[in-house]
């Protein structure tokens, strides 16, 4: 259809608007998706939509479907409908998220599936322990097979729409060796017999409903004249076939999305879902929303030469009319300590600039990276928040991991010994801790201490005895251990054999994963202190530095809490291979995790409104390793055009690389450019001859050179190492010492990245 021209008695919501935004307004009949890059002005065109179809009497707003993601999304989109049409917007009923509406509907309907309309709804404890006592009944091993195991499969077999007599064999096999979907039906009974739904229930019940009461479907098509919905990209297979269904009678639906912004797999997101729009809704009127309001031309054109290398897309070319800007700078580091120094000294750059630390963020693939900026931004007095999850030492598990060591150096620490007594659980109940309190308060001993009195008496169960007995056999024997090992071997050997680590093994969760992740960035972060109290000292002061509420600060996050957001800075962090993309998705993914991975990438790049820089390190510790690394293949998929790149190394690197340039310089940028790709090739700034007969010559020169010790070091010679310091050579095999430095202890290094003191 041909749009009206823009005039000046249009009315407010259509004010402003480009002619993309204004046609995914004006074309309200039939189903329409609205491809909305990132930065274009999707909420503007939605909002203006829903506006528009009020204004125009096409609905009552008791008849307009409207859902989204989240309540404040719901909510924002609620008030800005109430500014642009110039009062309150009464009588939307249908206006919030996928769960909330389905549970509007529910109640309504609650008998057909079995429930009351006073149903509860339960939280994740609940679920849990209802889970538990099934697992029990059954008895099966719980440590193996866990209830939080079980939840997750369950939440995933929900999202994708499949009630228990769905689940095939395969999928059944997932848990406790072909019994998932026998628990998944007797859960499913325990909720009825209860009148209790999950959050899976809401969408699934409904779902179910739908399909098998046509009376009832039928009320709902009728009833929405318009559907609306917002960040299509996101949706799971539950959440698509319930608005397919319920848009297939009048097909008045709008969807909103980028599939270059679908990142959320991990949760049930099906990209698919807006890949095959037209396809479910044929005739259906595509609208690309290209012009972006948010970045410079080279932040685009650096975000949209990555996610070109995704095969499946819908494509869009996004644009702006914004003034060129700063290229994208790509950032060489040697390690994660020298990443977090060198964008310290950016930031503070710019705030001397004028910028203010808000508009300032850092983002991160995953979050244990956080934890080095966090202690360097303490070190030199930056402000700075962690959005959408703690800072480091404030997560529940470094706060559990603390406890343990705060016992082992100090028994006396009542606090920490109360937190980690049950944790994980040993069946040390309430009863239990309560005479241990009694007899503390009345000898005024600790805890600790208490609880070895009291072993000796039958004052506890015989259980819970030999529990706590050892509980305080195992701290005596850290205690012990303190001065034989170093105090980072000792915290990875107590979280092993206090059974932490086990317990968030037996998750077999993400979030489990994460939070062994944070757990080994934790022991890493030890290596970096003298002692365990020098540590927790430190600890402590990181905790006691809560700036001003009101004050400026850097934010960090993860990539993912950022989609949504913007920042006039923003700096990448860890872009290396095995980091972005990470290599579990690599690993469990294949090709759609890759292309995940990528659209995360996208995501990244065009959070930055002005300035964007791209971090990667030569050296990374991964899970306690020291690993090289080699960077992303994002960063060689940028357009040269488009950015800027440089090396950085400090101190015994530098020297380093002046002796490896010097004796073997072609494996230093041929044999190495050929396994990096035409990013590091530019990056390292050389031509390069890539032939095969040179390739074998500077290997062979470089394994000669590798092997062939330094005849300046001599056993008993005093040196320094840029990370360690200052250290007496003990032993010389070949190229590789063992140092003993004066506060590392002994370390095994290669005589390379070491110096005659």
């Amino acid at each position: 259809m041909s749009l009206p021209a823009p005039s000046p008695d249009d009315p407010l919501y259509l004010r402003g608007l480009n002619e993309p935004q204004r046609e995914a307004v004006l074309t309200t009949d039939g189903p329409v998706l609205v491809l909305a890059g990132a930065g274009t002005g999707k909420t503007a065109a939605l909002t203006a939509r829903l506006a528009h179809l009020i204004a125009t009497r096409r609905a009552w707003p008791s008849e307009i479907l409207a859902v989204t993601f989240t309540n404040k999304a719901a909510r924002e989109m609620r008030e800005r409908v109430e500014r642009i049409t110039g009062g309150a917007v009464e009588g939307m009923p249908w206006l919030g998220t996928f769960h909330s509406i389905a549970a509007k509907m529910l109640r309504r309907h609650a008998e057909l599936v079995g429930l009351q309309g006073n149903f509860t709804i339960l939280d994740t404890d609940d679920q849990l322990r209802l889970l538990k006592q099934l697992i029990q009944a059954a008895d099966i091993d719980e440590k193996r097979w866990t209830a939080r195991a079980l939840a997750g499969l369950i939440d995933r077999w929900k999202n994708r729409g499949w009630t228990p007599a769905e689940v095939d064999a395969a999928e059944s096999e997932q848990f406790a060796n072909g019994r998932g979907r026998d628990f998944y039906a007797a859960y499913q009974e325990r909720l009825k017999a209860v009148n209790a739904c999950d959050f899976g229930d809401l969408l699934l019940h409904m779902l179910v409903i739908l399909k098998k009461h046509r009376d009832v479907l039928e009320l709902y098509q009728q009833r929405f004249r318009y559907i609306l919905v917002d960040e299509y990209q996101d949706t799971n297979a539950s959440q698509y076939l319930w608005l397919r269904l319920l848009a297939q009678e009048r097909k008045n639906i709008c969807c909103v999305g980028d599939d270059d912004q679908s990142i959320y797999s991990w949760r049930g997101a099906e990209v698919a879902n807006i890949l095959r729009f037209e396809r479910d809704f044929p005739g259906a009127k595509v609208i690309r929303l290209e012009q972006n309001y948010r970045s410079t031309p080279h932040i685009l054109a650096a975000a949209s030469g990555v996610i070109a290398h995704n095969g499946g897309r819908l494509g869009k070319t996004l644009w702006t009319q914004e003034s060129t800007g700063e290229k994208v700078r790509v950032v060489g580091v040697w390690d994660g300590p020298e990443e977090a120094r060198r964008v310290g000294e950016e930031i503070e750059s710019a705030q001397r600039g004028g910028t203010t630390l808000d508009r300032i963020a850092i983002l991160v693939r995953a979050q244990f990276q956080t934890r080095e900026f966090e202690d360097r931004f303490i070190a030199i007095g930056l402000p700075y928040r962690i959005v959408g999850g703690f800072r480091f030492y404030e997560r529940a598990e470094i706060r559990d991991a603390l406890a343990y060591l705060r016992v082992i150096a100090q028994p006396a620490d009542d606090l920490a010994f109360e937190r980690i007594v049950n944790v994980p659980k040993r069946g040390i109940g309430d009863k239990a801790m309560a005479k241990l309190h009694q007899l503390a308060r009345g000898q005024g001993m600790p805890l600790t201490l208490a609880a070895a009195r009291i072993l000796d008496t039958d004052e506890l169960t015989p259980q819970a005895r030999r529990a706590l007995g050892n509980l305080i056999g195992d701290i005596a024997r850290w205690r012990s251990k303190l001065d034989e090992l170093p105090h980072a071997e000792l915290a990875r050997l107590m979280l092993d054999e206090s059974g932490y680590t086990g317990m968030l093994q037996a998750e077999r969760s993400t979030e489990a994963t994460g939070r062994l992740e944070n757990l080994t960035e934790l022991a890493r972060a030890m290596e970096e202190y003298e002692t365990l109290g020098a540590f927790l000292e430190h600890v402590s002061l990181v905790m006691d530095n809560d700036a001003n509420a009101d004050e400026a600060k850097v934010t960090i996050m993860t990539i993912h809490a950022a989609k949504g957001l913007e920042f006039d800075t923003v700096f990448l962090a860890g872009w290396e291979e095995g980091v972005f993309p990470s290599q579990r998705s690599l690993d469990e993914g294949g090709t759609a995790s890759l292309e995940e991975e990528r659209r995360l990438a996208y995501v990244a790049i065009t959070r930055a409104r002005r300035r964007a820089y791209i971090f990667h390190a030569a050296n990374r510790r991964i899970y306690g390793q020291w690993t090289s690394s080699i960077p992303s293949r994002f960063v060689n998929e940028l357009p040269a055009e488009h950015i800027d790149s440089e090396t950085t190394m400090s101190g015994g690197e530098s020297l380093w690389r002046a002796q490896w340039s010097e004796q073997a310089d072609p494996f230093a940028h041929v044999a190495r450019a050929a396994t990096r790709g035409p990013g590091w090739q530019r990056a390292v700034g050389k031509p390069l001859d890539m032939s095969p007969t040179r390739l074998a010559e500077v290997k062979a020169s470089a394994a000669s050179f590798a092997a062939k010790p330094r005849s300046d070091i001599a056993l008993g010679q005093r040196v320094f190492h840029s990370k360690f310091g200052y250290g007496l050579v003990a032993e010389i095999e070949g190229n590789k010492l063992e140092i003993d430095f004066e506060h590392a202890g002994r370390k095994r290094v290669l005589d390379n990245f070491i110096q005659p003191a």
